[in-house]
């Protein structure tokens, strides 16, 4: 890979970062009832999207649906098989129970959305008619809507939404 290639791939990670960054800072803006600081946040967080595509695309990382699906599976399986249970076993290992009971709950969402690109892998046209629901506390995301506690965080029924 060219050094080119490594600072896209690089900017990609830094624009994507500072996207969600800004996301969670223009919703700590709303709970404080600063609607312009959000809105500004949230203006930053879109325009730092758009680079992180830009990056993404330039770089060759884009490719046909199939294989966005494929890279998708390699990803989410490589967080739940190795990323996040070293997580886990260091937070443990230095007593963090909070960091390392998130990193179980977003370890077991992996697998979740490893299986769902398996899944419309294996036949896309059959996901015409559904509708996605995700945990707002662990992101589990579930297929057509759930009217019961999230089986990963435990949280209630109401804590889940429609993704758009």
């Amino acid at each position: 890979m060219s050094k080119t290639h490594e600072n896209m791939m690089a900017a990609f990670a830094g624009e994507s970062r500072a996207n969600r960054k800004y996301l969670a800072f223009a919703k700590q803006a709303d709970k404080e009832g600063l609607p312009q600081v959000a809105k500004l946040f949230r203006a930053a967080a879109e325009a730092e999207t758009i680079h992180a595509h830009g990056h993404l695309r330039n770089a060759g990382k884009i490719g046909s649906t199939l294989d966005n699906l494929k890279a998708a599976i390699d990803g989410e399986t490589y967080e739940f098989t190795k990323m996040y249970p070293q997580m886990i076993a260091e937070a443990e290992a230095e007593g963090e129970k909070v960091p390392a009971r998130y990193f179980g709950w977003a370890n077991a969402v992996e697998e979740v959305h490893a299986n769902l690109y398996k899944k419309a892998l294996e036949n896309p046209s059959a996901l015409a008619d559904v509708d996605y629901y995700v945990c707002s506390v662990c992101g589990y995301t579930h297929e057509g809507p759930h009217d019961n506690k999230c089986p990963i965080c435990n949280a209630a029924a109401s804590a889940f939404y429609k993704v758009a």
